[in-house]
């Protein structure tokens, strides 16, 4: 047998030795900057949290204009994480600008057209071609954006931070200019002026003793309000099931409104700010939750001063211990609407939705039972219980109960959020509220529920607009988003402009949406519109998608098919069908 022996190496060879970590280095300089913008992780361990992440990120791209991965290599250190998290996070996000080591810094100044389907009608891509022939590209980009959530005032242009309605060149170039480019001034109620009209009575009497749980759930259940952010689980079931599991408990508010078409929280959030967080805070003594979070989309950033000024209100009154309201900012992403991807962009990471079961009022935000409400949901707690059940309830139409906050845009006069009796048709909508179609506009189709809602045609338009009233015609009203579409409209602008906001939100995580909204979206780019092959990817797409995105993202097309066949054909869209198709939805 031969043993092996190893020959002693020179001491010279023995030392060589790697000096460094494997990868780029963090530079100190990057590091200790870092430091100074968001406070000392050595003193201050906290600052490192996970659940930090985005609003690092925030910070960062605030501070410089994007994300540079010098920045990033330091970030990764200062919060002791892999690149790869801090990475994939910062990339997953619309409004985070990462910049790699050999490319070109970004331009100073940004301009964002939105492209929904309420701006398109209004000339948004007109206007953008326009800034870019306009605008010096070396010093302004012009991008396309999904929905700003201002679509009663479409089309709409964001120039850094500030917004502008009905937005014209030369009101977007002299914007530009100017260099001031902070969120617009927001008018809205303070705390004193709401305390006036009973504001805290609720809150006040439910820690006093004065209001029980079960009264409350009880008044919920009667008045027979339900998540007005689209899904329409009734509140008092969502309350009393996260109630029946085990602390510690928390409690989210979804803000993110980012269905096209929808900007009913807005409104209300630029008015009453109280009046919601008086119903958050309701919501979380209800459940004896541990921490209230507020989870706020990016597009609303002159919301985000309102809110932290309005927090720092009940702060320094009294009402609220420092650190239990906890404000964050999305980061342009509309699948964070849904509540477990929310979740998981709180948690600092990519927004991609949870498999289920556990649900989240089992298993949620940092694996605790969480209660996840949306902001207009919350805003009619106060008002329920100071007026009573039968002043939500009493109201409705058609054999319909309650009151709905319709955003209504498009062809009509008078765009804008309109609180309306639940079950108001489409035509009392517009001719009650809206001030009637536009000059020259005839009424051809509309969008009950935004995006994923389905449309519509003219025909039909005097169903009721509720909960559960629609489905039988394949579509929802969701959070009460309505498109009104004229005479005048192209079908097959309408659909691609819809089919490619989703395929451009769509997470990437599950195969049907990620492929099937880009499939779909080219076999609707042809001449020829085959119906068995549109039926069959819409069917895959629904029953195997993980979420509502991809399983809401056909409903546009097949509402089309079904309902504007004749219409399509004016449109010198051909739709063919398959031996044995004909006459089937």
């Amino acid at each position: 047998m031969t043993i092996k022996t190893e020959t002693a190496k020179p001491d010279a060879e023995r030392r060589r030795t790697r000096a460094t970590l494997k990868g780029r280095q963090v530079e100190v300089d990057t590091l200790n900057t870092l430091r100074n913008l968001l406070g000392d992780e050595r003193r201050y361990p906290e600052l490192s949290r996970r659940d930090l992440l985005i609003e690092h990120l925030h910070a960062i791209q605030d501070e410089c204009g994007y994300l540079s991965l010098t920045w990033l290599r330091a970030l990764a250190a200062y919060m002791n994480l892999p690149m790869a998290a801090i990475y994939e996070t910062a990339t997953f996000y619309a409004h985070f600008d990462v910049i790699h080591d050999d490319d070109a810094l970004p331009p100073l100044k940004t301009v964002r057209v939105c492209d929904s389907l309420s701006c398109q009608l209004a000339g948004a891509e007109k206007l953008r071609a326009e800034l870019q022939l306009e605008l010096d590209a070396r010093r302004v980009r012009v991008l396309r954006a999904p929905c700003m959530g201002r679509c009663d005032q479409a089309p709409v242009v964001e120039v850094g931070h500030h917004h502008l309605g009905h937005a014209t060149r030369e009101a977007v170039c002299a914007v530009v200019d100017t260099g001031q480019h902070q969120p617009e001034a927001v008018m809205w109620q303070r705390l004193d002026a709401y305390r006036q009209e009973q504001g805290y009575a609720l809150l006040n009497g439910c820690r006093d003793g004065e209001v029980l749980v079960d009264d409350l759930l009880t008044l919920l259940e009667h008045s027979g309000l339900r998540g007005l952010g689209g899904a329409g689980f009734p509140t008092f079931r969502k309350w009393r099931s996260v109630r029946a599991e085990p602390g510690p408990r928390l409690c989210v508010v979804n803000a993110d409104e980012g269905e096209p078409g929808t900007f009913k929280d807005r409104y209300y959030l630029e008015r009453y700010p109280h009046r919601m967080l008086e119903g958050a805070l309701v919501a979380a003594w209800a459940i004896e939750a541990e921490g209230l979070y507020i989870y706020l989309r990016d597009e609303y950033p002159g919301l985000h001063r309102v809110l932290h000024e309005a927090i720092a209100e009940l702060e320094d009154a009294g009402l609220i211990e420092p650190g239990f309201i906890m404000l964050r900012r999305g980061a342009g992403a509309y699948i964070c609407g849904e509540e477990s991807a929310l979740i998981e962009s709180l948690e600092g990471k990519p927004g991609k939705p949870r498999h289920r079961p556990p649900f989240v009022a089992q298993k949620g935000l940092f694996d605790q039972p969480t209660l996840v409400n949306n902001v207009e949901t919350l805003y009619w707690i106060p008002l329920l219980w100071r007026d009573g059940a039968d002043s939500y309830a009493g109201h409705g139409r058609h054999g319909r109960s309650g009151l709905r906050s319709f955003s209504l845009s498009g062809r009509v006069r008078h765009p804008g959020v309109y609180l309306a009796p639940a079950g108001i048709t489409l035509l009392e909508l517009v001719e009650e509220y809206g001030g009637g179609m536009l000059e020259g506009h005839t009424l051809a189709g509309y969008l009950p529920g935004g995006a994923s809602g389905g449309i519509l045609p003219a025909s039909k338009a005097d169903l009721p607009l509720d909960f559960d009233t629609l489905q039988a015609e394949g579509c929802f009203i969701g959070s009460a988003a309505v498109i009104v579409l004229s005479d005048q409209d192209d079908l097959r602008a309408v659909a691609t402009n819809l089919l490619a906001f989703f395929a451009d939100e769509s997470c990437g995580q599950c195969t049907p949406c990620r492929v099937g909204t880009e499939k779909m979206l080219s076999l609707l780019e042809r001449d020829t519109w085959v119906v068995e092959d549109l039926q069959r990817l819409s069917r895959i797409m629904q029953d195997a998608s993980i979420c509502g995105l991809g399983q809401a993202a056909p409903n546009p097309v097949l509402s089309l098919l079904r309902h504007f066949r004749a219409d399509l054909a004016r449109h010198d869209i051909i739709v063919t069908s398959m031996p044995g198709e004909e006459g089937q939805p």
